[in-house]
Order: C-alpha cells, then structure tokens, then sequence
C-alpha cells in the first residue's frame, strides 16, 4: 500500500514487490505427491526367506550321506556268500553367519510440527526411507552379501561350478553375436550339466535362471527370424530341455549379474529356487524395538532392528554359473 507523497516511490515499489510475491504464491498449484528415489529389489522373487527363530549367532543345516560296508555293496547274495553288507550313515552339521541390522529414526519435535501444519507426516517419510533402506541391505545380502563380513550371495558363491559359454559361429561368446539357435544351446548346456550333477534326479533340474537386464531386453526384443513373431525369449521358453522334462523355467533379469563373473564379464545363473535347494532365513523380520524421546537432540528416537542370515546352498550340483553371455 502507498505511504506517503510522490518522493518515496521506492518504498511503493518494495510493498508492490512483497505483495506480488504472495499473490504469486496463492495461486500456486501445489502437487501433494512426493516422489520417492528410483530403485528396485528382487530378492523376494529369487529366493525362499524362512521366518523365525529369534535373536541368535547362527543358523545351522544337516546333511546326511549313506555308505555301504563290505566288497559286496551291491547286497545280491550267491548261495555260500557270507559278504552281507551294512548300511552306514554320516551326519554332517552346516552352520551359517547371521547379520543384525539396525536403523534409528529420528523425528524432531519442531520439524514434525511444521510439517503437520500443512498436512504432512515426517516420520510417515522417514520410516519410508528407511524401509527402503532395510529392502536393500537384504537385497545385497541375498546376491551378493558383504565383503567386510566375508560372506557371498546366489550370485558369487565360491562353492558353485563356474564356466565359460561356448563361441558362437562369430567366434564370440556374448549373446548379442550369437543366433536363437546357439543361445539355446547356451540354456540346455547350462540345465543339462547341473541335472547331469543331480544324478538325474528331478528335483535337481534348474528352474529359474538369472540373467542382466541388457541381455533380457535383447531376448524380448529380438524375434527369432525376420519371418517370424515369436522372440528369442519365448523361444527358449518353450523348447529348453526343462521344458519338455515338465519344469516350468523361467527367466528374469537381475542386476545384480552385471559384470559378476570371471574378469568382470556378464552372468547366468542357473539354479533350482525351492525351500529345499535354497533358501535365507530371517530370523527376526524388521521390528521396532524400542521408542524414547531425546530432550538433548528435541526428537523421538525409534530403534529398528532386525536378523537376517546368509543365503544357503543345501546342494550345489543343480547351480551354475556361466559367464561371458
């Protein structure tokens, strides 16, 4: 508003300026959605997590093998044999590191207040972020585990054959320069080995295979022929060995095997995902442990905490790693 005579034109100017800046601001439309960080996590996808357990060291397995004694382990009996063998057991214990992770959310007093003039919940955020926080930590847990604490994931076990892909007719290994034809003998090289190593059996026939994001749009994207409509992905859906043994293999991408194997080249990782062949135990899902207000630092403290154990290979013969794809 105008104060005074036509001499204090720059105070008019100031009250105009001030004026126009709120005017600007209540006819500002506001977008009430906050946008989260761009992320993502997989593991619920690509492993079993066996719950419970409360707050221990360790988690542990049991294996057992079976022998036979005496020459005649076969056990057929001639008429004056007296080779009768026996069976024997050996019992074998597995144990497993288990990693306690904690978070504390801090909500200051004065922060959460202003906020919730104007229809917002800091710690609503704050318990979003560290959530988020929680999914990664056992994310890397599961594919990679940590190198600080000397433990590996389903992507870089020591314990797991590893091997080269064969070259295709370009003399290069990488997908991209191979045909549906030669990627397919890729995925039934991959099944058929770690099935050979089962003995045969079933249940030791990979179900799920892990490959990078790049390589799996290459697979979508691709069609089989110029004449064709199905892609290179569907293609080896339909006619891997798995497949026509009655096992429904899938495919996924997975960041995690980005330049994971030998000489940082590119991963597939063929594996069998079942509670019986593989799984992580949460001994203690995320909890919120305890709550108490801060007069020194004016917030509320809250501790979450929580129990998660490394990923356990109960056989290894149906995994593989093969790299270079």
């Amino acid at each position: 508003m105008k104060q005074g005579g036509g001499l204090y034109g720059g105070a008019y100017d100031a009250a105009t300026a001030s004026g126009m800046a709120y005017l600007v601001g209540e006819l500002e439309k506001v977008d009430p959605k906050i946008r989260e960080p761009l992320t993502a996590v997989t593991w619920q996808r690509d492993i079993v997590a066996e719950t419970g357990g409360g707050w221990v060291e360790y988690t542990s397995t049991f294996d057992v093998n079976y022998g036979i004694s005496a020459p005649n382990g076969g056990g057929i009996q001639g008429g004056s044999s007296t080779a009768i063998p026996a069976v024997q057991v050996d019992i074998g214990k597995n144990q497993y590191p288990v990693h306690t992770w904690m978070n504390v959310l801090k909500v200051p007093l004065v922060d959460q207040n202003k906020l919730q003039q104007i229809g917002r919940n800091l710690e609503d955020l704050l318990d979003r972020g560290l959530r988020l926080n929680y999914q990664k930590a056992v994310d890397q847990n599961v594919y990679a585990g940590y190198d600080e604490y000397k433990t590996t994931g389903i992507i870089n076990n020591p314990n797991v054959v590893t091997a080269l892909v064969a070259e295709g007719a370009q003399s290069d290994t990488t997908w991209k320069k191979k045909t549906p034809d030669e990627i397919l003998n890729d995925i039934n090289t991959a099944l058929t080995e770690a099935w050979t190593a089962a003995e045969y059996d079933m249940r030791g026939m990979p179900n799920q295979i892990l490959i990078p994001p790049q390589q799996y749009a290459y697979l979508v994207s691709q069609k089989v022929s110029e004449a064709g409509n199905v892609s290179i992905l569907q293609f080896l859906l339909e006619n891997n060995i798995g497949k026509n043994q009655g096992i429904d293999v899938q495919i996924y991408p997975c960041r995690w095997c980005i330049g994971s194997g030998q000489s940082k080249k590119d991963r597939m990782m063929v594996y069998v995902n079942d509670k019986d062949m593989l799984y992580f135990d949460m001994t203690v899902p995320l909890t919120r442990a305890l709550t108490q207000p801060s007069v020194t630092d004016a917030a509320y403290l809250t501790l979450y905490a929580s129990q998660f154990g490394v990923p356990k290979f109960l056989f290894y013969q149906p995994v593989r790693y093969y790299d270079g794809i």
